[in-house]
């Protein structure tokens, strides 16, 4: 007994230590149980475990949806982070962790919510003074909404409470509001007006839970006692100056408008200024001047009447002493009279060159109208007014430009990254071009400047162009290819001066790269599945063509899809497989070979003339089977002191003048890497009879007939194995040991 006492408690000891080893593997989870994060936060959940150095984990949801987040595993920790979380990721996530056999699991729930913009108040109409007005507090994507109170306060009183206990029939953010309808008095001016929201979800943070926002009550008052005041006085001279200003009381201050009455009763606006100036007056600016005082709420209006006295007869041309017209536009120049009941005009160039344009002539006015205006009318005209014996003269000149579009862009070709593409950047129609200049950019990098200086042998409009090559880079895509043309003629004044095209560069890449993945394997079994997968790299991304290669070499179209799927693959399947990327710069191929293997099929063991012989016959042994490639046929004959193999021709194996000891089991094994077939026969002998004088004439006939029957049938053989089995199996000697 004394003996056996340490073997005992060394045995304890040993069971001891294996129920400890195996309590101390246990996994922790953090958060323990439960986490509230916010609609759009990071959230990362993690698992430890203790006791066990290299433990295996694995997370899913409890309904098995998709995690939507990213698993990172360190040694015995492994943490989910969800980036951004959404209601995909309002779940019971589960942490199993192995170790060895044993395995622990644990859970944590996520829940979400969303509480992060503050409300917001909104008025149905500006407050006014004893006009009832609809105030709405409104908490936008909320969640859930079924946990959310609304308080609108006006200063310390509350207005209205509300609650949103409704069932939510489905998880999205909402905006919830309340509204209350007062009537604004006096005593609101300065008070504020608090929309207050609480989100009552206990295991969120206390300051999280509400928000507030808060707004200044501004009670408006419409403009009155509108007040017009003029300076020097409402009746004026032709060439003097006038200035009127306006003032008006309301809440807030109210805009002032200045119009001016028209004949039809229309108003014509004029300016949004306070103080309202006319310079150098003319007798159609009498007539009578609204102020009209504009806020929120209303608008009052004040009027004044301005009276402009004639003076002396003057003449005055329009637009003005020069102007600038673009070739084609119609031109009409004006000359005005004042002070003069009944003139007439006369219109001439200074060069005294035909006015190619029409006059017309009516009161005191006189218009020549130049349309289309070409550069036959780029002159000085004059314009000669007569009153009674007195005369006057003005003049104007008349500048012409062409600069009728923008800039045209054009490429020689499709970009393609590293090939030289010529770039055209084309101005039609301009005049006069020794004043153009054009620049090509691309981003902000000048990569041409061009100007056209030589002097122009002919007055017409021409178009003009930058031209310059230039090899496009994968990083040029989404640069801005900018053509500028400037017309740089500071004496004339037009709009515009300077116009401007852009292109956004888009290089193209030609397929490259073009690889193929097979799975399983590209030699399979007969009645397998193969995905043969094809990638190419590319810009614009490759579009993907699978063919397969016929005997005449020949491709027979199969697919556009990025994977090829062969389902219960056949032997006729085996061949070379071509995956085509290609887009409009370019192809890139890839070929892949596919064999399929299939089990022998169809083997045959057969005796000739027959399995029943006589002793010194000749026999055919012979197997045959059906066309499987790579088949290796062996013949053997079963012995108790093992098998001997036999060496064949053709799968056939003949033995002349057959003797008792060629009696047995003959075998025949087909095989290949898939599989093999057994088949067997049992050739019989039968010894010779004593009496040999003795010949009957059967056995002549039988021995003629096999001398002929036995060449024809070898022949029979031979053509159809070599039709039936052409490539199907090889021979293999006995020695190695293949027939």
């Amino acid at each position: 007994m004394p003996g056996k006492m340490p073997l005992i408690f060394g045995a304890s000891r040993i069971l001891w230590m294996v129920f400890a080893a195996s309590q101390a593997f246990k996994i922790e989870i953090s958060p323990e149980s439960k986490i509230i994060a916010q609609f759009g936060d990071s959230v990362s959940l993690t698992c430890r475990a203790t006791g066990c150095e290299s433990p295996f984990f694995s997370w899913r949801t409890q309904i098995d949806s998709p995690l939507n987040g990213k698993v990172t595993n360190e040694g015995t920790r492994s943490t989910l982070t969800m980036n951004s979380v959404s209601f995909e990721n309002e779940h019971h996530y589960l942490c199993t962790a192995t170790c060895g056999s044993e395995k622990w699991e644990k859970a944590v729930q996520v829940e979400i919510y969303s509480f992060s913009k503050d409300p917001e108040i909104h008025f149905s109409a500006p407050l006014e003074i004893g006009k009832p007005v609809t105030v709405t507090c409104l908490v936008p994507d909320v969640y859930p909404y079924d946990r959310l109170e609304l308080d609108l306060l006006k200063g310390n009183h509350l207005m209205k409470n509300q609650e949103f206990l409704e069932d939510m029939d489905r998880k999205s953010l909402e905006t919830k509001s309340l509204e209350v309808t007062f009537t604004p008095v006096s005593e609101d001016i300065g008070k504020s007006l608090v929309c207050r929201a609480q989100l009552h979800i206990e295991e969120i943070d206390a300051k999280l839970k509400e928000r507030e926002t808060t707004k200044t009550v501004q009670v408006n008052i419409s403009p009155k006692n509108t007040v017009i005041s003029v300076n020097p006085s409402t009746s004026l001279q032709e060439g003097n100056s006038v200035t009127m200003a306006c003032s008006s009381d309301g809440v807030p201050v109210p805009e002032i408008l200045w119009s001016k009455k028209l004949d039809n009763g229309n108003l014509q606006p004029l300016s949004g200024n306070a103080t309202l100036t006319l310079i150098a007056m003319r007798m159609e600016d009498s007539g009578i001047y609204v102020c009209e005082a504009v806020n929120l709420v209303g608008r009052n209006r004040e009027e004044v009447e301005l009276i402009v006295q004639e003076k002396t007869f003057a003449v005055e041309i329009y637009p003005g002493s020069q102007i600038a017209a673009q070739i084609g536009d119609s031109v009409v120049l004006t000359c005005g009279v004042t002070d003069c009941e009944s003139p007439s005009f006369s219109w001439k160039t200074q060069i005294d060159s035909p006015l190619s344009g029409k006059v017309w002539s009516e009161g005191t006015k006189s218009t020549l109208t130049l349309s289309p205006a070409s550069l036959e009318n780029e002159h000085f005209y004059l314009c000669t007014v007569t009153c009674g014996h007195k005369k006057q003269e003005k003049g104007i000149r008349v500048d012409l430009y062409s600069f009728p579009t923008d800039p045209e862009i054009e490429m020689s070709g499709p970009l393609v990254n590293g090939n030289p593409v010529s770039v055209s950047c084309k101005v039609p129609d301009v005049y006069p071009f020794d004043r153009l200049e054009i620049e090509l950019l691309k981003g902000v990098h000048i990569m041409k400047t061009q100007r056209f200086l030589e002097d122009m042998d002919k007055r017409s409009p021409e178009t003009k162009s930058l031209e310059m090559t230039f090899i496009p880079t994968i990083e040029d895509t989404g640069k801005v290819l900018v053509c500028q043309a400037r017309l740089d003629i500071d004496e004339m004044e037009f709009e515009p001066k300077q116009r401007q095209s852009t292109q956004t560069l888009h290089v193209n890449v030609a397929p490259r790269d073009t690889t193929i993945l097979v799975s399983p394997s590209t030699i399979l079994k007969e009645g397998s599945t193969v995905n043969m997968t094809c990638f190419s790299d590319g810009l614009p991304a490759p579009k993907i063509m699978w063919s397969k290669h016929l005997i005449n070499g020949d491709l027979e179209p199969l697919s556009e899809s990025t994977t090829l799927t062969l389902i219960s693959t056949k032997i006729e399947d085996s061949g070379i497989y071509v995956c085509e990327g290609s887009n409009q710069v370019g192809i890139s191929r890839k070929e892949v070979e596919l064999i399929i293997q299939a089990a022998p099929k169809g083997v045959e063991l057969t005796a000739f003339p027959s399995q029943s012989v006589k002793e010194g016959d000749t026999v055919i042994i012979s197997c045959t089977c059906e066309n499987v490639p790579e088949t290796w046929i062996i013949l053997k004959k079963k012995a108790e002191m093992g098998d001997m193999v036999l060496k064949s021709i053709g799968g056939a194996y003949t033995i002349r003048k057959v003797q008792l000891k060629d009696a047995g089991v003959y075998e025949c094994e087909s095989k290949n890497e898939v599989g093999s077939q057994l088949r067997s026969l049992t050739l019989n002998v039968k010894g010779k009879e004593n009496n040999k004088d003795y010949f009957s004439p059967e056995l002549l006939v039988l021995y003629c007939a096999s001398s002929l029957i036995i060449p024809a049938i070898g022949m029979i053989i031979y053509f159809a194995r070599k039709a039936n089995m052409k490539g199907s199996y090889s021979l293999v000697e006995a020695q190695k040991p293949k027939v």
